[in-house]
C-alpha cells in the first residue's frame, strides 16, 4: 500500500502503539492521537481509491492532493519514529552495572519528559495540517474519483495480432507446431481413443509482449478446419462476461444471437452448453487475468467426448495452472530475432544495406531479449532514422518520447500488468528501479529491503519475510520479474527484470517521485526533487555530497549505491531519517571504515548492507541502532564485530563474511534472528543456537581440522528446539570430515518446516532421523553415508516433496536397485558418486542424473526387459572432483 497511501499503512499502527504502549503520553495528547488516527484512516481509504485510477486519468488537483497527503504521511511517521527512538532507544541495558544504570535512568527521565512535551507540540501542528487536507478532500470531491471506463476500454493494441498476414509472422512455426502437438498428444494403445476424445485445455503463458495472442491465432488458423465450430474471443482485465459469452455465440452460430442481449449470464451459459453439446469445437479465450471469471466461463464449455480443444492465453501463472497443460512461451532465438528486426526495418524508409552497423544492431537485439514486442517497437523507431542515430536510440531504449505509435502501444501493453497489481505489490515492483539494467537481484536481499522499507505488513501466523516471499512469487507469477534458479536444483535465489519492464518501472517511478536514480541512462533528464525519500546511485563516483544537485538528503529514507567509487569521507553526516543503507560492490579510499564514522547517528536504520565492499571494521556506535533488522557483511574485510552488536535485539538477519574470526558469545541475545550465516562454528556458538527460536535459515562453514563430531552433535541438539527452521546448511570446502553420531536409534527430532538440509559430512550410515516422518516437507537433501543399504533407499523414496538428492559416497559403494512403485515421486535431480541401477517405474519425474567423480567409472543402468520405460529428457553427466564439474553430458529419451 506504500505507493498508494505513502507511509499511512505503517503510520496508523504506530499511532495506535503510542496510545496503547508504554510511552506515558499525557491524557490530552492521547485523545489528540486517537482523533488523528480516525481522520487518517478515512484519508487512507480515499488515497486507495485514487490509486485505482491510472495516472493519466487523474485530475491535476487530485494528483497534487494525493502527493501532498503522502508527503505529510512521511513527515508524520518521521516524527513518530523519532519519538519512539528517543524513548525506547534510551532505555539502559540490563547488563550495565547497577549504579551506572541508576544514573542513566535518572538522566533518561528528564530527557523523556522533554521528548513527550515536544511530541505534544508536534501532534497539535499535525492536527492542523490534517484538517487542511480533509477540507481539500471535500472541496476536490476526492471520494467521487473513479476510473474512466471509456478511457480504459479503448481499442486494445493487441487486436492487430488477430489480423496479421501469415507472411508477416516470423519464427512462429516451431512454437505453433509444439502447441499443436501438445493439443493432439495421445496416450498408449489402451487409452488412445479416450485421450483423443476428451476435452483438453492448454494455456499459453508468458509476460506481456512475447506474442501469446499471435501464437494462439496461428494455432487457431491451422486447426479450425478440423472442428465443427470455433471461436476466438478476448477477455481482458475487467471482463464483461455477458459480452464474452455473446461473442462466443456470435462466432459459433450467428443466428442464435438474435436475442442474446436480452439474456443474463446464467441464461447465456445454458444456451452455450446446449449448442456445444455433442459438437467438436475449438475455442480460444485470449488474455485471461483472473481465475474467478475463468471458472465461470468454463461452466459454459461442456465436454461431450467429441475431441474438443480450448486454448487460453495469460500472463498470470495461477490462471495458467488451471489448464490441463501449460505452454511457457519462450523469447525468440538470436537468428529469429534478427529476421524479425530486419523484416520490420524493410517496411520503413530505412532499407537494409551492407553499410549498416552490424555491431549496434546486435547490441539492440541483445537488449530486446528476444521479446517480439520490443523488437517491433525498436525497429519501428529506427525505420525512420539514419543508422548514424541508432546508438542514441540504443541508449534510450524503452518508452522514448511516445511520438511513435508502436512505442505508445508498448507502453499500454506493459501498463496493463502494472495497473492490475494490488497496491502492496506496486511499491515492491517500483522499488526495483534502484537496480541497474541486467543486474541479478538477490531474492533474500530484496525481500529484506522490502521489509525495512515498510512495504511488507504482518499477518497472523506469518513472519514478515515469509509474506515478502509471497510478494516475490506473485511478481514472478505475473511475469513482471524473471526468476533465476540455482542450476539443477529448482531453487530460485535471484530475479532479473527485462529492459522494457525496467523502463516502465523507471518511468512510473519518476512520475510518482518514488525514487531518484543517478548514473542510469533512463533517468538522465530526471529533475531533482526537494522531497525525495529514496536515492539510488549506480556506477558513479561519489566525490561530493549526495545532495550536490540540491536533493534534500535530510529526509531520505533509503540510500542504495551499486558499483560506486566512494571518495567522500563523511557522506553519512547529512542523513537523519535513513532506514536503509546499502553499499553494494562499492570501492572506498583505503579500507573504507572511516566512511561509516557517523553510522551510530542513524538511529532509525533498519537495514545495513555492505556486500562486497572493502570495509574492514564497524564503529562501536553501531550498538545505538536499536531498530536495526538486517546486517549484511558478506564478502567484506570485517573480521571482528564490536561487542555492542549484541545489543541489537531487533536484528532479524545476520550475514557475516567468510574471513570473520571474532567472538560471537552474545549471539543468543539476538532472539528475533530469522536468518543466520556464520563463517565458522564453535561449541560456544552452537550452545547459544537453542535460544534463537525464530530462526528460519541457518548456514555455517566449518574447518575440518576441528572436532567435527562434537560440534555436529551439539549443533543438532540445539537446532532440534527450533521448529521454524526451513534451511540447514553445514558446509565444508575441504574433503568432507567424518562424524560419529552421539545418539542412537531412539533419537527422533522433528523438523516440521525444514525444506533444505545440506550436511557436508560423512556418516557411517544414513542417520535414522533422516526420514519422511521427522522431515515431512523436505525438498532438498545432501548427505554423505559411507554405506547405502536397500532400506535406506526405501526410506529416501518415501519423501513426498523431495526434488533434489545428493548421495555423496565412496565410488566403490554399490547402491541397491532403485525401485519403482511410487518411490521418489517428485525427484528431479539425483547426484551420486556411486553406481546405480534403475528398475521399471523408478524416479518417474527425474530429469537429470549426475554420476561419478574423478577416476570413477560409475555407470547408469535401467531394467527395460519387459516394457521400455525411461526418463523423459533425462540428462546424465559425470562430475569430477569436489567441485562437481560436468565432464560429459548425454541425453537419453525414450517414448512410453
Amino acid at each position: 500500500m506504500e505507493l498508494a497511501t505513502g507511509a499511512m499503512s505503517s503510520l496508523l499502527p504506530k499511532l495506535a502503539e503510542l496510545v496503547e504502549g508504554e510511552y506515558k503520553l499525557q491524557t490530552g495528547v492521547k485523545k489528540d492521537v486517537e482523533s488523528l488516527s480516525r481522520e487518517l484512516e478515512s484519508i487512507e481509504v480515499a488515497l486507495a481509491k485514487v490509486a485505482e485510477v491510472p495516472l493519466d486519468q487523474l485530475d491535476k488537483q487530485v494528483r497534487l492532493w494525493a502527493r501532498n497527503v503522502k508527503q505529510l504521511s512521511y513527515e508524520m511517521e518521521d516524527i513518530v519514529d523519532s519519538f519512539m527512538v528517543r524513548v525506547k532507544g534510551s532505555e539502559p541495558d540490563a547488563d550495565l552495572k547497577r549504579s551506572k544504570r541508576f544514573r542513566k535512568k535518572i538522566a533518561n527521565f528528564f530527557k523523556k519528559g522533554k521528548t513527550r512535551h515536544q511530541i505534544a507540540d508536534k501532534i497539535q501542528d499535525i492536527k492542523v495540517r490534517v484538517k487542511e487536507v480533509a477540507d481539500l478532500r471535500d472541496r476536490y470531491k476526492i471520494d467521487d474519483v473513479r476510473a474512466n471506463l471509456s478511457a480504459t476500454n479503448t481499442v486494445d493494441p493487441r487486436i492487430t495480432a488477430l489480423f496479421k498476414d501469415q507472411k508477416e509472422l516470423v519464427g512462429i512455426e516451431e512454437p505453433r507446431n509444439e502447441v499443436i502437438k501438445r493439443l493432439m498428444m495421445e496416450g498408449g494403445d489402451d487409452c488412445l481413443l479416450n485421450s483423443r476424445m476428451q476435452l483438453k485445455i492448454l494455456s499459453i503463458f508468458g509476460f506481456g509482449g512475447l506474442g501469446k495472442t499471435t501464437l494462439a491465432k496461428a494455432v487457431y488458423d491451422m486447426l479450425q478446419s478440423n472442428y465443427d465450430c470455433k471461436a476466438f474471443v478476448s477477455v481482458g482485465q475487467n471482463p464483461n462476461l455477458k459480452k464474452v459469452f455473446t461473442d462466443i455465440l456470435l462466432q459459433l452460430d450467428e443466428q442464435s444471437c438474435s436475442n442474446a442481449s436480452m439474456l443474463n449470464e446464467e441464461q447465456l451459459i445454458r444456451k452455450l452448453r446446449g449448442f456445444l453439446e455433442n459438437k467438436r469445437y475449438l475455442i480460444v479465450i485470449d488474455d485471461i487475468w483472473d481465475k474467478n471469471p475463468w471458472d465461470i466461463m468454463k461452466c459454459a464449455l461442456i465436454d461431450s467426448n467429441c475431441g474438443s480443444r480450448i486454448i487460453t492465453t495469460t500472463r498470470i501463472f495461477e490462471v495458467a495452472e488451471e489448464a490441463d497443460d501449460v505452454y511457457k512461451q519462450k523469447p525468440l532465438s538470436s537468428a529469429t530475432s534478427k529476421e524479425l528486426f530486419y523484416t520490420r526495418l524493410s517496411i520503413g524508409i530505412c532499407k537494409i544495406t551492407s553499410g549498416q552497423p552490424i555491431e549496434i544492431s546486435e547490441k539492440i537485439l541483445q537488449k530486446c531479449g528476444g521479446v517480439p514486442l520490443a523488437i517491433i517497437t525498436i525497429a519501428s523507431l529506427l525505420a525512420n532514422k539514419p543508422w548514424e542515430d541508432w546508438s542514441e536510440v540504443y541508449d534510450s531504449i524503452g518508452f522514448g518520447d511516445g511520438a511513435n505509435i508502436h512505442v505508445d502501444n508498448t507502453r499500454k501493453i506493459l501498463l496493463y500488468s502494472y495497473y492490475d497489481l494490488p497496491c502492496y505489490l506496486r511499491a515492491c515492483l517500483l522499488h526495483l528501479s534502484i537496480y541497474p539494467e541486467d543486474h541479478e537481484i538477490q531474492k533474500d536481499t530484496l525481500i529484506w529491503k522490502w521489509v525495512a522499507e515498510g512495504f511488507v505488513h504482518e499477518k497472523p501466523g506469518m513472519g514478515l519475510f515469509e509474506i515478502g516471499e509471497r510478494y516475490f512469487n506473485e511478481l514472478i507469477n505475473r511475469s513482471l520479474i524473471q526468476p533465476v534458479e540455482e542450476p539443477y536444483k529448482s531453487i530460485i535465489y535471484a530475479c532479473g527484470v527485462h529492459d522494457l519492464v525496467l523502463d516502465m518501472i523507471c518511468h512510473l517511478s519518476k512520475e510518482e517521485n518514488f525514487v531518484i536514480v543517478h548514473g542510469s541512462s533512463k533517468t538522465e533528464h530526471q529533475p531533482s526533487q526537494s522531497n525525495v525519500r529514496r536515492l539510488a546511485l549506480q556506477n558513479i563516483a561519489m566525490d561530493e555530497e549526495p545532495n550536490s544537485d540540491n536533493t534534500e538528503i535530510r529526509q531520505v529514507r533509503s540510500f542504495n549505491a551499486i558499483m560506486c567509487d566512494v571518495k567522500r569521507r563523511s557522506f553519512l553526516s547529512g542523513f537523519q531519517g535513513l532506514r536503509i543503507l546499502s553499499l553494494e560492490r562499492c570501492t572506498f579510499i583505503n579500507d573504507g571504515s572511516y566512511h561509516l564514522e557517523n553510522l551510530g547517528r542513524l538511529l532509525q536504520l533498519r537495514y545495513l548492507g555492505l556486500l562486497e565492499t572493502r570495509t574492514m571494521e564497524l564503529p562501536e556506535e553501531i550498538g545505538n541502532l536499536r531498530f536495526l533488522q538486517v546486517l549484511d557483511l558478506r564478502e567484506t574485510g570485517i573480521k571482528e564485530l564490536p561487542e555492542s552488536v549484541g545489543q541489537l535485539r531487533r536484528l532479524k538477519c545476520l550475514r557475516l563474511s567468510r574471513d570473520f574470526k571474532g567472538a560471537l558469545g552474545w549471539i543468543g541475545n539476538l532472539v528475533l534472528l530469522e536468518e543466520l550465516l556464520l563463517p565458522y562454528v564453535s561449541l560456544e556458538i552452537v550452545k547459544e543456537l537453542a535460544k534463537l527460536t525464530e530462526l528460519r535459515e541457518y548456514g555455517a562453514w566449518f574447518d575440518a581440522l576441528v572436532n567435527t563430531s562434537i560440534l555436529f552433535n551439539n549443533m543438532m541438539e540445539s537446532l532440534e528446539h527450533l521448529q521454524k527452521l526451513q534451511v540447514i546448511q553445514f558446509t565444508c570446502l575441504t574433503p568432507w570430515p567424518r562424524v560419529d553420531l552421539a545418539y542412537g536409534e531412539g533419537y527422533v527430532p522433528y523438523f516440521v518446516s525444514l525444506r533444505r538440509l545440506e550436511l557436508h559430512v560423512v556418516f557411517e550410515k544414513l542417520p535414522t532421523w533422516i526420514n519422511s516422518s521427522s522431515l515431512p516437507n523436505l525438498s532438498h537433501l545432501t548427505v554423505g553415508p559411507d554405506a547405502v543399504e536397500a532400506q535406506d533407499m526405501e526410506v529416501l523414496g518415501r519423501f513426498p516433496e523431495l526434488v533434489y538428492l545428493d548421495l555423496n559416497t565412496d565410488h566403490d559403494v554399490i547402491i541397491p536397485d532403485i525401485m519403482g512403485g511410487g518411490a521418489f515421486p517428485k525427484l528431479r535431480y539425483y547426484v551420486t558418486t556411486a553406481s546405480s541401477r534403475f528398475l521399471q517405474g523408478a524416479m518417474p519425474s527425474l530429469v537429470r542424473y549426475c554420476i561419478g567423480d574423478e577416476g570413477n567409472g560409475a555407470k547408469f543402468e535401467r531394467d527395460i526387459a519387459r516394457d521400455i520405460f525411461a526418463l523423459c529428457l533425462l540428462r546424465i553427466c559425470e562430475r569430477t572432483g569436489q567441485a562437481h564439474r560436468v565432464k560429459r553430458v548425454r541425453c537419453l529419451v525414450w517414448k512410453v
